[in-house]
């Protein structure tokens, strides 16, 4: 129980990490972010490269879920929380991310959820729609709110990609982490934007320490000990608190607008994910974001 309740924590801190790392006196641009966690999380763990091959690096699968799990999802995480709150990224990503992946993983694997499930992935359906309604009412966050449904889906067909395709996480870890370093940093280096020389040493470690090696390695190894011991469903059943954590922690810790709506759209998907997880059948594997 132990290892799970951790990786909650680890995820749920994410959100206000990431927010906190790209708003108010942060003088960083998103192409920054994604650069220290690559940066970082390749440094990691460039010493547990050595098992990858040829065979491997001209994975055209392999290459396929980089693009997507690290490049496209990083873009598209750290642009959304540079332009939305950790609440509405609270329920835009781990919120939603049951109710995507239950339906790619019935188009693309053809697994359709049990009966049992509907009820759950209707609540998250009913969150999301409360959502929309608050986000194109307001309009002032509608931006990032989108870059934040996109990140969601891109690490839902990552996560059922990976299952069609029977990889292992560790293999998967460690090349999503290196392959994207060598792809992105290059361009990051000679085209794109940049602004770390503006941020102190001290932020840099601790952002690049988080996203980089927690997000990559600590939560992933918390995750899969959580799983082995505690079984997928009652795993799956344990981070759905992590919607209603995150948003709770971000309207706390960093001040941000907790609004009766938005109060009902957290505990809709929370409470969703948990009954959908809850009837999940035992031999499902689900992943969690890194």
């Amino acid at each position: 129980m132990w290892y799970g309740l951790a990786a909650v924590g680890f995820w749920s801190a994410f959100m206000l990490v990431s927010r906190l790392g790209l708003t108010g006196e942060s003088p960083v641009t998103v192409y920054d972010m994604l650069a220290l966690r690559l940066a970082t999380a390749s440094l990691v763990l460039a010493p547990f490269s050595r098992g990858l091959g040829r065979a491997e690096w001209t994975s055209w699968r392999l290459w396929t879920l980089a693009l997507i799990g690290g490049l496209a999802y990083g873009l598209l995480v750290y642009g959304g929380f540079k332009l939305a709150p950790a609440t509405h990224g609270a329920v835009l990503f781990p919120g939603i991310l049951p109710f995507e992946t239950a339906l790619l993983g019935w188009w693309l694997l053809g697994k359709r959820p049990a009966g049992a499930q509907w009820g759950g992935y209707g609540l998250i359906a009913l969150g999301v729609g409360l959502m929309a309604r608050e986000a194109f009412a307001g309009g002032e966050h509608l931006a990032g709110d989108a870059l934040l449904v996109g990140c969601s889906l891109s690490w839902a067909v990552y996560a059922v990609l990976a299952k069609r395709w029977n990889l292992e996480p560790w293999l998967l870890t460690r090349f999503l982490a290196l392959a994207p370093a060598v792809l992105y940093l290059p361009v990051y280096a000679l085209f794109l934007p940049k602004n770390l020389g503006a941020a102190s040493p001290l932020w840099l470690a601790g952002q690049g320490l988080y996203h980089g090696a927690v997000t990559t390695v600590v939560v992933m190894w918390l995750y899969l000990r959580a799983q082995a011991r505690l079984g997928p469903a009652r795993l799956g059943a344990l981070m759905a608190l992590v919607p209603a954590l995150s948003g709770g922690l971000a309207a706390l810790l960093l001040g941000e607008d907790m609004t009766p709506a938005l109060a009902a759209v957290l505990a809709c998907v929370s409470a969703g994910a948990w009954l959908a997880a809850r009837n999940q059948p035992q031999q499902e594997e689900a992943k969690c974001p890194t």
